[in-house]
C-alpha cells in the first residue's frame, strides 16, 4: 500500500466493521480458496493517493483460479482477457480509436492515475459475489467519501449496480460522475456500450488541467 493511504486505511483498520471482517477473512483462507491472494487484496492502494485522478467501481473480483489481482476488471499478462475486459475494449475502440493496452492488465492504467477499485475485495472462488454484505461495501463507501473529500476534479466512472449505488457519496458540482450498465455479456448491450465514458472522461481531466489518460 502506498504510504498516501496510510492515515485513512489505518483508521478504517481499527474500526469494530473492520475488525468483524479481518477475522471472517481470516477463517475463509484458512479453509477456503479465496481470490485474490492475501497480498494483492489491496493492490488498488498502491496508487499514489496525490496522482489519483479517475476512480473505475467494478462488483468484486475475479473469482477463477489465477485471474484476480486486486485491481478491478484486470487480470495479469498471462491470464487470457475476460469478457467484461473484452468488452471495455470494444468501448474504447469505438469510442476513441483503439485501445493501447496488448494485454488484459490493466498496470498500464493504474500507473497513469487510475484507481481500479471493487466494491467488494474478495471472492471465494467460483461463487460470485459470495464475500458480499461481510463488510467490505462499509470500506469501499468510506474510501470513496475520502477521496470525494480529499481530492479535486476526479472522474468517478461507476459501472455495474453495485458501483452506481454508490453515487449519493459523490459531489458532483465538484467531480465528473459517469454510469452505465456493467460491461458483462449480460448487461453491455443494455447502455454500456456506447457510453462514450473514456473520451467524456478525458474531456472532463483536458478541461481541469490534467493529462488525458492513455486508454
Amino acid at each position: 500500500m502506498h504510504e498516501s493511504w496510510k492515515p485513512f486505511l489505518q483508521s478504517e483498520f481499527n474500526k469494530p466493521y473492520f475488525q468483524d471482517l479481518a477475522e471472517f477473512l481470516h477463517d475463509e483462507y484458512e479453509k477456503k480458496t479465496i481470490f485474490p491472494k492475501k497480498t494483492l487484496v489491496f493492490s488498488a492502494f498502491t496508487t499514489d493517493l496525490n496522482d489519483v485522478k479517475v476512480v473505475i467501481l467494478g462488483q468484486d473480483p475475479y473469482h477463477t483460479p489465477g485471474a484476480a489481482e486486486g485491481l478491478a476488471f484486470s487480470v495479469p499478462n498471462s491470464q487470457p482477457i475476460p469478457p467484461s475486459l473484452i468488452n471495455i475494449y470494444k468501448e474504447i475502440d469505438d469510442d476513441i480509436g483503439r485501445h493501447a493496452n496488448p494485454t488484459g492488465s490493466l498496470r498500464n492504467w493504474q500507473k497513469q492515475g487510475v484507481l481500479l477499485l471493487n466494491t467488494v475485495l474478495t471472492v471465494e472462488a467460483h461463487r460470485p459475489k459470495s464475500h458480499s454484505g461481510k463488510g467490505w461495501e462499509t470500506f469501499t463507501t468510506a474510501t470513496i467519501e475520502y477521496l470525494n473529500r480529499e481530492r479535486p476534479h476526479l472522474v468517478f466512472i461507476l459501472w455495474g449496480r453495485d458501483a452506481r449505488n454508490k453515487k449519493s457519496l459523490i459531489d458532483a458540482s465538484k467531480h465528473l460522475v459517469l454510469e452505465s450498465p456493467h460491461p458483462s455479456p449480460l448487461s453491455a448491450h443494455a447502455g454500456f456500450f456506447g457510453n462514450h465514458h473514456f473520451s467524456r472522461c478525458n474531456e472532463f481531466l483536458e478541461q481541469n488541467g490534467l493529462e488525458p489518460i492513455v486508454w
